[in-house]
């Protein structure tokens, strides 16, 4: 019989062996989401970036249903993960995701967004059960800055200055609205007036947007307004109230070349096959010809209209074609994104690769046009070919009622031609 501290030792060795032979639990063990609103702040230079997140687990019990919250908007995000204590929420068409370390009621982690020769970071953090957007008590309002603006952003150094027209909508101390400009709007922007100054942000997977503003003792113009765009874009800004302020007519801003009263092309699609306007596909029909990039927001706005539009209305006699204008040159790079773009909104219609969204570069495949001034641009076509109208940008849904003037618009001209 060994003596007893043999024994003890030997008692122990064994346990330890059963111990060492069984799974880690600790740490295969996945961490719990919490289903539900979030709210998720990004620091930008500007300071903390708020806006909302929304939690869904979905059915196969591994994934999430991820949307992003800036006002009235409730923009879906891809598909999220849970890997070990993590969670991954991509936005493959932005080249863009959140990593963020789950700790029962609080996110924290990452914006990641890369480039064909970039990647921009950005700290995260979100608390669960939380609904306010930039603070959870606010001072009274001050001031009441709703209505229209007439906006002017001043680049740095005082270069690039941009008109633009402000579309506020305030209730108390909450805060909505957004900025027209001739090439697009800054889409759905949520925040608050507090005291004499207000605060407004945006997260869609791309824009990343912070903008204050304090209103001067007149209640009329708006001073010392700063917009921070990601990690390192910065504009100073300022407004005066103004219920005429209006831009430019986005139809006359692109125009044909004198001599020219039609465009021609031939692009790939996603899969590789050549298509030309001149296809028998396209003859003696109205043919919209959408000018976008799979990496542009105002263009998905763009998309999420015309997308369901055609599915209604092609038995008529109508196409849609899309010219997309990658940022990355290589075919076999952009042309899954395009196919994603495709898949996400369903679109019924043919997306050509027609170059890249180099403006100046873009602007020689269709060298009938004066330029490629935006992203999105729509170029309508009557039955025999003829160009009967290019509006330049789009005004999305944010806009309110530019949106709808859009649309309506739109639906009246289609209509004048098929008639024709």
């Amino acid at each position: 019989m060994p003596s007893k501290p043999l024994f003890y030792l030997a008692i122990l060795s064994f346990f330890s062996s059963i111990h060492a032979c069984q799974p880690a639990r600790s740490s295969a063990r996945k961490a719990e989401l919490k289903p539900g609103i979030w709210r998720a702040v990004l620091q930008s230079p500007g300071g903390e970036l708020p806006f909302g997140l929304e939690i869904i687990p979905n059915t196969d019990t591994q994934t999430y249903t991820v949307f992003a919250l800036n006002g009235k908007e409730k923009l879906r995000l891809d598909t999220a993960i849970v890997k070990q204590d993590s969670v991954h929420i991509p936005m493959a068409l932005f080249d863009s995701e959140i990593v963020a370390h789950i700790n029962n009621s609080t996110l924290t982690g990452r914006y990641i967004k890369r480039g064909i020769n970039t990647r921009t970071e950005l700290n995260f953090r979100a608390e669960y059960g939380k609904t306010y957007r930039f603070a959870k008590e606010l001072p009274l309002p001050k001031v009441d800055v709703s209505g229209k603006w007439a906006v002017t952003f001043l680049g740095k150094e005082g270069k690039d200055t941009t008109q633009a027209v402000g579309i506020f909508d305030q209730k108390g101390n909450d805060l909505t609205g957004t900025f027209l400009t001739t090439t697009g709007d800054y889409r759905y922007l949520a925040g608050s007036v507090q005291g004499d100054s207000l605060a407004l942000s945006c997260f869609d997977g791309t824009h990343v947007y912070l903008f204050k503003a304090r209103l001067d003792g007149t209640k009329k113009r708006l001073v010392q307004g700063e917009f921070w765009s990601g990690k390192s874009g910065y504009e100073t800004w300022t407004g005066i109230k103004n219920d005429k302020a209006a831009l430019a007519d986005a139809n006359t801003l692109t125009y044909l070349k004198a001599g020219y009263d039609r465009i021609d092309f031939t692009f790939p699609n996603a899969d590789g096959k050549l298509i030309s306007l001149t296809d028998n596909a396209y003859k003696g029909k109205v043919v919209i010809v959408q000018v976008l990039g799979s990496w542009c927001p105002n263009c998905m706005d763009e998309t999420n209209f015309l997308s369901p539009w055609y599915q209604k209305n092609k038995h008529r006699g109508v196409e849609i074609i899309g010219l997309a204008y990658e940022k990355n040159p290589d075919f076999s790079v952009s042309a899954p994104k395009l196919k994603r773009m495709i898949d996400r909104f369903n679109i019924d219609y043919q997306i050509l690769l027609a170059g890249t969204n180099d403006k100046s570069k873009a602007s020689e495949t269709l060298p009938m046009l004066n330029r490629v001034l935006a992203f999105p641009t729509t170029i309508i076509l009557d039955k025999t070919g003829q160009v009967r109208r290019i509006h330049t940008g789009f005004s999305g849904p944010g806009t309110g009622i530019y949106y709808t003037q859009f649309t309506e618009e739109f639906d009246n001209l289609i209509n004048q031609l098929l008639k024709e």
